[in-house]
């Protein structure tokens, strides 16, 4: 039972591969709710999959409803929170999934295992904090904090005595999973004078690399394996912004890596160092990195012979303000967001809804495959006139068992940043990725087909592009959309429909019985 009421991060739910996990949601809150389950691809039942009118209504307070979350090949760590409005800045916590019973991790078995959620934290009231640059049409007030499990750490004035603290004994190896549960910006982390072990990232395995830093975005998760092989003492755990442009919080959130046994206390700890908070490079090398097991036991499937080659291009954009008024945004205009120059606005009946009962009015079916004209998506500067979005509500239709190749390209209009794109109902391959403008004659040759990683949220790179493959074999309403959430409240989304296939086994299941009505 997950009760909605201010337990902050929220709790840890474990399950093993495969397993159904029933979930009742009670909001005991003042606000509507909903909630995700990030990652799981939900086979054939996207009705507990959560985003706030695409595929659920709210869940009202003092109302409850009932969530299967339906897992299937996910293996390693995801995580739970809120798609509705901001409330996901505090309502959100760790999804462990073990492996099948008896079945050992591909990596020896760690002494101890240990969620380390990254977070962020206003002192204002985080809905009035949304409520109000929407209003004015500006960038929204930058966080107070960033935490670690709860909490912000001794830099800050206000946690000194609750830092979070990880005990460990000296020659033990520690997994750890961690979630970025951060709000709008990609982070790095780092413990002071320790090198950790890739294993696993989105709930797959990967082939291990050791590394002395991690870049992990928003909705993202890394399993990694650190040794306590250090001299016996106190280390910072450490992590900061990585943000290419806009504003954001320099400040740096800690916990506190400590050995078990006798020894002197540091007066304070070593504090690890951490890349510029521009350095693209290092964020982009780290994701690069990542690379699938691709191995008997956990093999590929990388599509190849692909069907369906969409291009989507995501913007910054700006349109101009009502006559006789400005908004907060460059030129006093108002910031929007959009995926081939189309602003997603959310509609009051949710689409699965829409779908599954044939109601009109609700969506379009001509969200396009190509952006609506092409450009120097990345030249230096943009044209005004190129950076003028149009409103939709519209979807993608794909057919079922379609092979998709869909290729993220970001764009300087306005300015370019990095966007952490996240495809819900599907894990997906990375094949390819690289900066500036993709080019569909000599960037694919150099896919990597052999052992990409599968993600299901992944970070294009600011002014750069990334392509990705998966087989379109789960029928439903699926949101994609960008994981700042900025960029999704300014309309950085859209919305594809699989149609059912032939036979029970490749056909949507019906809702249940409590669907939280609008």
């Amino acid at each position: 039972m997950l009760t909605i009421n201010g337990q902050f991060p929220g709790p840890t739910i474990y399950a093993r591969k495969g397993d159904l996990v029933i979930v009742d949601v009670i909001n005991r809150a003042g606000h509507n709710i909903t909630i995700h389950w990030h990652g799981v691809k939900m086979p054939r039942y996207p009705w507990t999959d959560g985003p706030e009118f695409v595929t659920q209504c709210p869940i009202s307070p003092g109302t409850r409803f009932r969530q299967r979350v339906v897992l299937s090949d996910e293996e390693g760590t995801l995580w739970w929170h809120a798609h509705s409005e901001w409330s996901r800045a505090s309502v959100y916590g760790a999804l462990i999934i073990l492996p099948e019973r008896n079945q050992p991790y591909p990596f020896p078995k760690p002494h101890a295992e240990v969620p380390i959620l990254l977070g962020e934290w206003w002192n204002s009231d985080v809905q009035e904090v949304m409520e109000e640059f929407l209003a004015t049409g500006g960038d929204p007030n930058i966080s107070d904090a960033f935490l670690i499990n709860g909490q912000p750490g001794d830099l800050y004035p206000c946690s000194r005595q609750d830092t979070y603290r990880l005990t460990v004994e000296f020659g033990r190896t520690y997994l750890i999973r961690m979630v970025n549960a951060v709000m709008n910006n990609i982070m790095f982390f780092r413990i002071a004078n320790h090198n950790i072990t890739v294993v696993g990232s989105d709930a797959a395995y990967t082939k291990q690399f050791s590394s002395d830093y991690i870049t992990i975005s928003p909705g993202q998760t890394i399993d990694f394996l650190l040794v306590a092989n250090q001299p016996p003492s106190h280390y910072y755990m450490a992590s900061r912004v990585y943000a290419s442009a806009g504003n954001f919080d320099n400040t740096t959130t800690t916990g506190i890596l400590q050995y078990a046994g006798n020894y002197t206390i540091p007066s304070s700890p070593p504090l690890p160092t951490f890349p510029a908070f521009n350095d693209t490079s290092s964020s982009v090398n780290f994701t690069t990195r990542l690379r699938s097991l691709a191995n008997a036991k956990y093999p590929i499937d990388v599509p190849l012979n692909v069907t369906d080659i969409l291009f989507f291009t995501l913007s910054i954009n700006t349109r101009p303000c009502p006559l006789n008024a400005s908004c907060d945004g460059p030129r006093d205009e108002r910031f929007l967001a959009s995926v081939n120059n189309v602003t997603m606005v959310l509609p009051r009946t949710d689409i699965l809804q829409a779908y599954y009962r044939n109601i009109s009015g609700v969506y379009q079916n001509d969200f396009p495959d190509n952006p609506p004209f092409p450009f120097n998506y990345t030249q230096f500067f943009v044209p005004i006139d190129l950076w003028r979005p149009q409103d939709g509500t519209a979807v993608n239709i794909l057919d079922y068992n379609a092979t998709v190749e869909l290729v993220f390209q970001g764009t300087n209009t306005v300015a370019g940043v990095d966007h952490p794109m996240h495809l819900h109902g599907y894990s997906f391959y990375v094949v390819g990725s690289g900066l500036g403008n993709f080019n569909n004659v000599t960037d694919p040759p150099r896919y990597n087909l052999v052992d990409p990683p599968l993600m299901e949220t992944i970070a294009v790179p600011v002014n750069g592009w990334t392509a990705i493959r998966f087989q379109a074999n789960n029928p439903g309403v699926w949101f994609l959309h960008c994981h700042f959430e900025r960029h999704v409240s300014w309309g950085m989304g859209m919305v594809f429909i699989v149609k059912n296939g032939n036979g029970p086994n490749a056909t949507m299941l019906p809702p249940p019985p409590d669907m939280p009505r609008c």
